[in-house]
């Protein structure tokens, strides 16, 4: 027996009587021959298409007949003639079943809001001026046990549409436009690297030693090798070894995996593009992601601008670009590069900034991540980091405190990271040994030793530019939303009480 049901935010009390009726009109239907579930159905048009194809159809119905497959939105019986809204993934088309024109109206009166039907018949135009579709042939393609969210309203209250996001997609509109954007977006960014000649590659997700990012990683088992495995926190590693390897362009599309809190820009399982290039630097990748973003932004809005909330945001090249020290100096007057690290950390420490390793360039990220991220709603490139702070990164041709590495900030969040990728294998174990020492002294997002890695670069890896893009921020930018779960189809979200 079902019990009543009630959940915050949708209009529709699910109770008990009400899905007993349905299971009646249900048992009803099957006793009359009538599947409820049946196993195809050949929609000849969507709801959209019928639209503009007919759109300056008459009274008179066409010659040919349509056919759509779709969920009943809207629904009102009036006797011997019953009008019904049918929503396909394209939008709605109403339909118009009448006693005189089908022989299947019978089954109208066992219909619900919410059930899944197929309908057949010429198109024409009502006495109020809708395109609507005569029906001669109704077919229920899925009984809906359970009534659809309020037909006006739909899911309002947030939690439950991040919970029952099928919930969000049948009644919400914008939440489809949302993810139909996504999943452009995301092919638009494979055809700009297919056409500069990269190749897309698999790398593993279950690794046996995690890096490439400074995060805590998902720990797992694997039962028949009796061994410790991480879910990945970046593909970086295993991509610059296919560039040791001798490919000289790949790219990964690919969900990652980081042991880190939930907030609106932050989801433990989140989506990231990694490419890498043989022969470039942080330049190159900075050039490439100007003429991406641009491209991107002309896909989705029309223009390189597009609105945020109350922010115009130009996404037209050039960027700005500005070393970090700069910008701390812009933003905080703070000149970092006249301190020493004594002086640096006495200032985080009378800003009530905590540094969990003191040295110089820690300090300095964290005064920059504290008071100037915030800042940069313009497309801005953050160049060159302290080195303490990049253990996979070249240093800098000009100055060895500091690393060739950029982030782009876009509406104060980080979007991309990027190196001139650390190439010298007798630098990089250096590097690595002082990731050990800083986990040591109780950093747990310190990386690890990875010392197959170091024996791949002893091979040669030639010069390289390689970047990370977060997917899902990009995403939340050009749909103009705030909060990262608006993004994701099923974000992570702390267990329901019982």
């Amino acid at each position: 027996m079902y019990m009543f049901i009630y959940q915050k935010g949708v209009r529709t009390y699910m109770s008990e009587h009400i899905i007993t009726d349905r299971l009646k009109k249900r048992k009803a239907l099957e006793e009359q021959g009538i599947s409820c579930y049946p196993h195809n159905y050949n929609p000849t048009h969507t709801a959209t298409s019928v639209l503009q194809t007919y759109a300056d159809i008459g009274a008179t119905p066409s010659e040919e007949e349509v056919c759509v497959a779709g969920r009943i939105m809207l629904y009102r019986n009036m006797g011997k003639i019953c009008f019904f809204q049918v929503q396909d993934s394209s939008g709605r088309v109403q339909a118009v079943c009448s006693e005189k024109n089908t022989h299947a109206f019978p089954l109208v009166e066992e219909l619900d809001l919410g059930d899944i039907v197929g309908v057949c018949g010429p198109v024409f135009r009502t006495k109020t001026g809708e395109v609507s579709i005569q029906v001669h042939t109704l077919t229920l393609l899925a009984k809906s046990i359970r009534p659809p969210p309020e037909k006006y309203h739909g899911v309002k209250d947030v939690e439950l549409r991040y919970r029952k996001r099928y919930l969000d997609l049948i009644s919400n509109q914008e939440s489809r436009k949302v993810f139909v954007m996504r999943t452009k977006i995301i092919s638009q960014i494979r055809a700009y690297l297919d056409n500069q000649g990269f190749l897309e590659v698999e790398t593993p997700v279950l690794q046996p030693l995690y890096g490439g990012a400074n995060a805590r990683p998902f720990i797992t088992t694997h039962n028949a090798l009796q061994t410790e495995l991480f879910l990945r926190i970046s593909p970086e590693l295993y991509l610059k070894r296919l560039i040791i390897g001798g490919f000289e362009k790949v790219y990964e599309l690919t969900r990652n995996f980081r042991n880190e809190g939930i907030d609106t820009t932050h989801n433990p399982e989140f989506t990231m593009i990694e490419w890498y290039q043989a022969y470039a630097d942080y330049t190159v990748m900075m050039q490439q992601t100007e003429e991406l973003f641009s491209l991107l932004a002309r896909t989705v809005h029309g223009n390189e601008t597009i609105q945020f909330e109350d922010k115009e945001i130009s996404f037209s090249a050039p960027f700005a670009r500005i070393r970090m020290t700069d910008a701390i100096k812009k933003y905080v007057n703070i000149d970092v590069e006249s301190l020493t690290t004594e002086e640096i950390l006495a200032e985080c420490e009378k800003r009530k900034i905590s540094v969990v390793q003191q040295t110089w360039g820690h300090a300095v990220q964290e005064l920059f991540d504290a008071y100037v991220e915030e800042q940069l709603i313009q497309p801005t490139f953050i160049i060159d980091y302290p080195v303490e702070t990049s253990p996979l990164t070249k240093k800098h041709r000009s100055d060895d405190r500091f690393v060739e590495r950029f982030e782009l900030f876009i509406n104060g969040w980080e979007i991309a990271n990027a190196y001139s990728e650390l190439t010298d294998p007798i630098d990089q174990k250096e590097r690595f040994e002082q990731q050990v020492a800083e986990r040591a002294k109780g950093d747990d997002e310190a990386q690890p030793y990875d010392a197959d890695f170091i024996v791949a670069m002893e091979h040669g890896m030639p010069p390289t530019g390689g970047i990370g893009i977060g997917i899902d921020r990009l995403v939340m930018l050009l749909a103009g939303k705030q909060s990262i779960r608006d993004v994701i189809l099923f974000p992570t979200l702390r267990p329901e009480e019982k």
